[in-house]
């Protein structure tokens, strides 16, 4: 308890929370901005600091929650993301452990030079919701393996992939047959984003990434939309799953594409903290409910 006043309790935190209007955030939970009656201070009263003054928007996530990104996180900007990631994804304890140990702050908060031209465009708000490392420790997977161990790996431990991958992903088909003339395609993981309200075809590549796999997946987007997706949905969208991708490569394959496409790796990879920070603000402001009216 000490630790946690003493963490939420100093100027330069709650200056920065201030300047990323964190509190905005409790308003629509209980109106308690409309309730909230102005009382003038009694003479003689001793009145708490500014800094003294613990932040509202601290109320998001559980105490236990807390307790955990206080002994995992070092900076002010991991500890804010996650206090609002938790309330987001209503993570409870292990779920939130979970995402600590494989730094869903880096994940989400990169310069997402791995999103295509077209996804920016069709869904301007998907940057802080699709991450681009995937961690799969949990799958036990050996130093070489083949798509398909992968794929069995991932429905082996569903549930787990679920929450790495965030809880909007809803798991469809595996190897979902597509019928484009005489000839039969199968998708590797066919989900759906209760966010996005869109389909998600995964395809799974145990290699290092190559610009020609990005026509294979356009090609599944096209068929999708074309023949499964339904009236009500939003455009289908793709993610490439690799081993491995030359970051120079991606940035050039993406550039141009005109299709809702990511790139997206399953192994660590770290991202520059001065990124992290401005990503931060972009993620508080796409979360904030003022600037969803």
């Amino acid at each position: 308890m000490v630790a946690f006043y003493e963490t939420y309790s100093t100027i330069q935190f709650v200056e920065f929370q201030e300047k990323l209007k964190l509190n905005e955030f409790l308003q629509p939970l209980a109106a308690k901005i409309e309730s909230r009656k102005i009382i003038q201070p009694v003479a003689g009263l001793i009145v708490q600091p500014r800094a003294a003054q613990l932040p509202d928007f601290l109320n998001l996530t559980t105490l236990t929650n807390h307790f955990e990104i206080l002994n995992a996180c070092k900076t002010i900007e991991e500890r804010i993301f996650y206090v609002l990631y938790s309330h987001k994804e209503r993570l409870n304890k292990r779920e939130l452990q979970r995402c600590l140990k494989n730094n869903t702050f880096a994940s989400l908060m990169g310069d997402k030079r791995n999103l295509s031209k077209g996804l920016k465009n069709i869904y301007p708000q998907v940057t802080p919701m699709l991450k681009d490392t995937i961690f799969v420790d949990f799958l036990g997977l050996p130093q070489k393996h083949s798509e398909k161990r992968l794929q069995n790996s991932i429905l082996e431990n569903l549930k787990d992939f679920v929450l790495e991958l965030g809880k909007d992903f809803l798991f469809y088909d595996k190897e979902y047959p597509l019928q484009v003339g005489n000839s039969t395609f199968k998708v590797d993981l066919l989900f759906f984003h209760r966010g996005l309200q869109c389909l998600v075809a995964i395809e799974l590549k145990t290699g290092k990434f190559k610009p020609e796999y990005i026509g294979q997946l356009e090609f599944y987007l096209e068929a999708l939309d074309r023949d499964v997706r339904r009236s009500n949905e939003n455009p289908s969208i793709g993610i490439l799953l690799c081993q491995e991708a030359d970051r120079s490569v991606v940035e050039y394959a993406m550039s141009r594409s005109l299709s809702p496409t990511m790139i997206a790796e399953y192994k660590r990879q770290l991202i520059p903290k001065e990124v992290l920070q401005r990503s931060l603000e972009e993620f508080t402001h796409f979360l904030n409910p003022k600037n969803k009216k």
